[in-house]
């Protein structure tokens, strides 16, 4: 990898119009802009003033946010891009991020992760770009390498795909995501296990922080129950073991799902004994 490698930003869309826009101007205020501009929009198309590949992804049952990253993926190679910098629509790039993630790639350091703050809701007027990104705090589940170095070796079941970057080539190792995840939860768990599966590094890169802006949720997200019952299961029959362990054990303590020791899964319901 060289310095004159094509940086690629891809970006799944579904809704979040302003989130899109605080993170447009995330990117105009970056030190390294990106050479390519993927939106895969799940559902109705954004509004976007910039000159960027917008692709049309169906929708039928479920967010595919699997599909979406592929598809863009996809459209990032096919301009041209030597490195793959994915970003959600909530997450506003600090002005390091895409300079971060191209150096770390030039150096070869595999499957990349930057530092998430999360935001307070926002004030009246909004966020104020030019100062919030002064100082990110990371997130106490997350390692938080030093701002100007790297954590090599890292977890692959800590990978998120909030905010990622990889070479085309090791995107080409990995070969995407698993498109049988639709909806809330599980892909990006399957993609780290993926990863790892095919000998590719997780490094945690300083300096490269996103900001996830603020939205309403809900821990764990009951508004997604189906959609993490369902995709566990995909990932137990791909990997062996549950992800998301500790939202399956406070739907059952919430009697909101329960695990059937007969079919070996876990079931929308009353909960039963602990596993």
């Amino acid at each position: 990898m060289t310095d004159s490698d094509r940086i690629a930003v891809i970006t799944p869309v579904s809704g979040r119009q302003d989130h899109l826009r605080r993170q447009e101007e995330g990117l105009r205020r970056g030190t390294r802009r990106p050479d390519v501009r993927v939106i895969a929009a799940m559902g109705a198309r954004p509004r976007i003033d910039r000159d960027c590949r917008v692709l049309d992804i169906a929708v039928s049952e479920g967010l595919p946010l699997a599909r979406a990253r592929n598809q863009g993926a996809q459209a990032a190679l096919d301009e041209g891009a030597d490195v793959l910098v994915f970003l959600d629509v909530d997450c506003i790039p600090g002005a390091e991020l895409v300079g971060r993630y191209a150096r770390a790639a030039t150096a070869g350091h595999g499957l990349m992760c930057g530092g998430v703050s999360y935001l307070p809701p926002p004030p009246i007027g909004g966020y104020d770009m030019a100062t919030l990104m002064q100082r990110p705090i990371g997130h106490p589940a997350r390692p938080v390498p030093p701002e100007d170095g790297l954590l090599r070796h890292g977890d692959h079941r800590l990978f998120w795909s909030l905010s990622f970057a990889l070479t085309a080539v090791d995107w080409a190792r990995v070969g995407g995501f698993c498109e049988q995840y639709v909806g809330y939860g599980g892909e990006d768990t399957d993609f780290g296990q993926t990863a790892a599966a095919a000998g590719v590094e997780l490094t945690w890169v300083g300096g490269a922080w996103a900001f996830h802006q603020y939205h309403p949720t809900e821990d764990p997200p009951v508004q997604h129950l189906d959609d993490i019952l369902r995709n566990a299961a995909i990932f137990q029959r791909r990997w062996g073991w549950w992800p998301m362990r500790g939202w399956l054990d406070e739907f059952a303590r919430r009697g909101l799902a329960r695990f059937d020791p007969v079919a070996q899964t876990w079931v929308a319901g009353q909960a039963s004994a602990a596993v």
